[in-house]
């Protein structure tokens, strides 16, 4: 039964009461807009079509977004970071965020969607959406809160080429000489290279056996066997562990490292530690500054050889390339391509596809 109140001037309480179905209340400033909304709602309650609004009327986007961040996104063991970084970004466009539950619609996503694409490319937009299509679900299923999910009629931004930089001899000939050589010296003051000392190893292993950063960063020195020469991974991208085979010059990289356990100790002496005691964020920053270091010292090459640089030298690197360059080496010594998958961790062979990347000049000379 529905009945209206008077609370003040132009202000009319509307509530709903049926057995059986929450009571449901709503004010407005027009007693014609009260009785209109009783009408519908006790219709949808007769036809056994209610739905209970009050939860996606009361919440905005924001709060939603907000709640998730704070009780799901921590459970998310892999994704829990980029995941709360995404929500952080989204937060900052306050016409989205401000929009209530209840309003949330195709027209309003796509706003936001043309907005991101003027700052971001739409890799970056369609990670975004994923973000977005997965809270709206949550906040349904989980929090009671009914919304139509307008994601899968969002018109998604075109996906990006598949990368396929490979580095030339050159390129990673400055770009070692660029992390090298940071060392303190006697006067107090630093080389022009890297002054972190595990960039140089990173980079050399990462093109050796084509891991990532994150399993690089996650390599303990209990999982390392010099003499099997194996790198065991407990837990990949994908969620599967894997055991990488290693080169011989992987294993005189990791020899050379000041960690390196002493061969002849026990496997009970070995340090608890990882093998690259770095972060992330100093790899990324470290990584860029090597770029930027050899590339001036190309130009200034070029400049006093009297040519004029090559544009696309050193151009758009970033460290994930090391793993498409090294699965394009190991490629080429590994015939069978389920050997390939299983040194790379791909277990969809099309993924592989993505990463492996031969030169044309190398496969004329095979073709004789």
């Amino acid at each position: 039964m529905g009945t209206i109140t008077k609370r003040g001037e132009l202000q009319w309480q509307a509530k709903v009461r049926r057995k059986g179905f929450p009571q449901v209340s709503k004010t407005f400033m027009y007693r014609e807009d009260a009785e209109r909304w009783v009408r519908a709602l006790e219709r949808e309650q007769e036809t056994s079509g209610f739905i209970n609004r009050r939860e996606a009327e009361r919440n905005t986007l924001g709060a939603v977004l907000l709640r998730y961040q704070r009780e799901v996104t921590p459970t998310k063991v892999k994704s829990a970071a980029i995941e709360s970084v995404k929500i952080d970004v989204i937060m900052k466009d306050t016409e989205l965020v401000g929009i209530k539950m209840s309003a949330i619609n195709g027209t309003a996503l796509a706003a936001w969607r043309d907005r991101r694409l003027k700052i971001v490319s739409g890799a970056t937009v369609n990670r975004e959406i994923d973000v977005l299509s997965a809270v709206l679900n949550h906040a349904r299923r989980e929090w009671g809160i009914h919304v139509e999910n307008p994601v899968p009629y969002l018109r998604r931004p075109a996906k990006a080429r598949a990368r396929d930089r490979r580095f030339s001899a050159d390129e990673e000939r400055y770009l070692i000489a660029a992390l090298s050589g940071g060392e303190r010296k006697d006067d107090g003051t630093f080389g022009r290279g890297a002054r972190n000392p595990w960039l140089l190893p990173l980079v050399q292993l990462a093109l050796e056996t084509a891991m990532r950063r994150g399993e690089l960063l996650s390599l303990h020195w209990r999982n390392v066997d010099l003499d099997r020469r194996t790198a065991h991974l407990p837990d990949t991208k994908n969620g599967d562990a894997r055991t990488v085979p290693l080169s011989s010059r992987a294993v005189a990289i990791l020899k050379a490292l000041p960690s390196c356990p002493d061969p002849d100790a026990g496997a009970d002496s070995l340090p608890p530690g990882p093998v690259f005691p770095t972060t992330p964020m100093a790899l990324r920053k470290g990584f860029t500054r090597a770029v930027e270091r050899a590339r001036e010292d190309y130009e200034a090459d070029c400049k006093e050889a009297g040519r004029r640089p090559e544009p696309a030298f050193l151009n758009d690197v970033h460290f994930h390339d090391t793993r498409h360059e090294a699965t394009s080496r190991i490629a080429d010594k590994l015939a069978n391509i389920l050997e390939l998958s299983a040194v790379t961790g791909h277990r969809d062979v099309r993924m592989l596809r993505r990463y492996y990347h031969p030169r044309a000049e190398d496969i004329a000379k095979k073709l004789g």
